[in-house]
């Protein structure tokens, strides 16, 4: 089954590549990796996730936003190689999550992200992994999560 028919398996939508809050872009391919930039939970041009997790976002919506980065970022990688079938392994994703004084449970927010890649890719999206808790992020986010991936040979 390809990347695609899973997505639609899963009941989800790959969004179209996000439009760069600054100078620079969304995807870079080097050679087999793409890299992806950090990516936000924007669905439909709008921030679903805003806030603090531990205060104003709670652990299971810090959850689903850091899904939601991780299906931008694959808008992004798509939008960059044209084909996600062409992803032969998921290599890294960094979580940063936006914490509340005292909030330790970053990896429990970013699992959001690796459990979602490993649904999408099997045993190909297992990864090495950062949970970050940082102090704010862009446009008040509440998560954010940047990737890389290896190519298959040819691709």
């Amino acid at each position: 089954m390809g990347v695609m028919e899973r997505l639609a398996e899963l009941g989800l939508e790959l969004p179209t590549a996000p439009k760069p809050l600054a100078a620079y872009v969304p995807a870079v391919r080097v050679g087999r990796y793409v890299y992806t930039s950090g990516q936000v939970p924007i669905a439909g041009g709008e921030l679903r996730f805003r806030g603090k997790v531990g205060a104003e976002i709670d652990i299971e919506h810090g959850y689903e936003a850091a899904k939601l980065c991780v299906l931008n970022a694959l808008g992004a990688i798509k939008a960059e190689i044209g084909d996600l079938d062409k992803i032969e392994r998921v290599i890294k994703v960094t979580g940063y999550v936006s914490s509340a004084r005292g909030f330790n449970r970053q990896p429990e927010v970013v699992n959001g992200a690796s459990e979602l890649l490993i649904k999408i890719f099997g045993d190909r999206g297992k990864h090495v992994r950062s949970a970050v808790g940082v102090a704010e992020l862009p446009l008040g986010a509440s998560v954010e999560v940047e990737m890389s991936v290896l190519l298959k040979d040819g691709s």
